[in-house]
């Protein structure tokens, strides 16, 4: 059989996002600025789509940018709000386990200058909402901090930096990478306390390249896509309207997320319970903290090298991952923050679910796990 465990990478589009992004293709083809009826029927299929993401996030129509992907969004959240405030401060505030689209613009503008404060995390990969509050003060323009984090699951306290911003009369805008929190936990930026929100069509089976920004009313900040002016001249370059159409489709297919949730953490301590039961003497040990998103399961079988332990799961067919789909097969800097001993960084694997994942595929899974750690500990 196949188990698809992997869908932190990208999940497998569901039919409804298929359907409508063939509708779009075929039907509403038209582009959205186009000033006929053909452009019309476009221009309100995109104002649909906007209302439907709009109310996923219980916020206004106009503050939902569409972009290209999660990164796009990132990087616009975090370029955008520096240049629009930079006058103001240079103090950023991230964590040391950001993806790299947060992580590598950090760099960046570690380079033009600005100071990039770094919060470490525990064993479960979680930030102090003490050193949070320490770390924001007058000069600081910006905190960006994802809330569930792609490689361990950890979920960060994001509505301390609300708190943080406040207690020290900071400028700062607080930006959030949702794109693995999106579609499994609720995010209402509002409820949240944050400024700026990505997330990504295809965490959630929508199409690829496609991904939102949600920018609160009246917060300003600054393009750095220049063109034609679309999204509130946020985000230039005509609208994909496949991919858009087939987002909002995605996301009213979600259904209940209390009832998604309860079956993935069915699987998960499934899956976990199985490991461990089957594989004794630590032959596996957990990455994820226990209080970790349970869509995403991050563990060691010490001794065996991530790469070889994927490949002989995939000749099975069921298919892992060896850490973040971003960061190519380098060892995995969130587990080293993590200070998780180098053994277990270097035979790391991650096994991510959907709410289409079932049992007997978690059954089969931890079996041949079982049978991999059997198999290559004798060579």
């Amino acid at each position: 059989m196949e188990c698809y465990l992997d869908n932190s990478a990208t999940t497998k589009p569901c039919s409804e996002a298929v359907d409508a992004a063939m509708d779009a293709l075929t039907n509403r083809w038209g582009n959205p600025s186009s000033l006929h009826s053909v452009g019309d029927s476009a221009n309100d299929l995109l104002t649909e789509c906007r209302k439907t993401a709009a109310k996923h996030l219980k916020a206004s129509p106009d503050e939902v940018i569409f972009t290209g992907c999660g990164t796009d969004s990132n990087n616009l959240a975090i370029f955008g709000a520096v240049r629009a405030l930079k006058r103001r401060g240079n103090r950023i505030i991230t964590t040391d386990i950001e993806h790299p689209s947060v992580e590598l613009p950090m760099q960046r503008l570690e380079e033009d200058g600005f100071e990039v404060v770094r919060l470490p995390v525990d064993k479960d990969g979680r930030i102090s909402v003490t050193d949070l509050k320490n770390a924001v003060n007058k000069k600081t323009i910006l905190i960006s901090i994802m809330y569930v984090n792609n490689e361990v699951g950890s979920i960060q306290p994001i509505k301390a930096a609300r708190a943080a911003v406040t207690k020290a009369a900071s400028p700062a805008l607080i930006h959030c990478d949702c794109v693995q929190a999106f579609g499994k936990l609720p995010v209402v930026p509002r409820q949240m306390g944050a400024d700026l929100v990505s997330a990504s069509g295809h965490k959630i089976h929508g199409p690829k390249g496609v991904g939102l920004l949600y920018v609160k009313k009246g917060i300003r900040i600054l393009p750095y896509l220049l063109g034609g002016g679309q999204e509130r001249g946020l985000r230039s370059g005509t609208e994909a309207m496949p991919n858009i159409a087939g987002f909002a489709a995605a996301m009213d297919a979600v259904g209940d997320l209390d009832q998604n949730y309860s079956h993935v953490k069915t699987l998960r301590d499934s899956l976990v319970e199985q490991l461990l039961a089957q594989n004794p003497e630590t032959s596996v040990v957990i990455n994820s903290g226990e209080d970790a998103l349970p869509y995403v399961l991050n563990f060691s079988a010490p001794g065996i090298p991530s790469e070889v332990m994927r490949n002989f799961l995939s000749e099975r067919g069921v298919y892992v991952s060896t850490g973040s789909a971003c960061s190519k097969g380098h060892r995995s800097r969130v587990l080293e923050e993590m200070k998780i001993p180098p053994e277990r960084i270097d035979s790391a694997v991650r096994v991510s679910f959907s709410r289409f994942n079932t049992q007997e595929e978690v059954d089969y899974t931890a079996q041949c796990v079982s049978d991999a750690i059997a198999t290559l500990r004798k060579h």
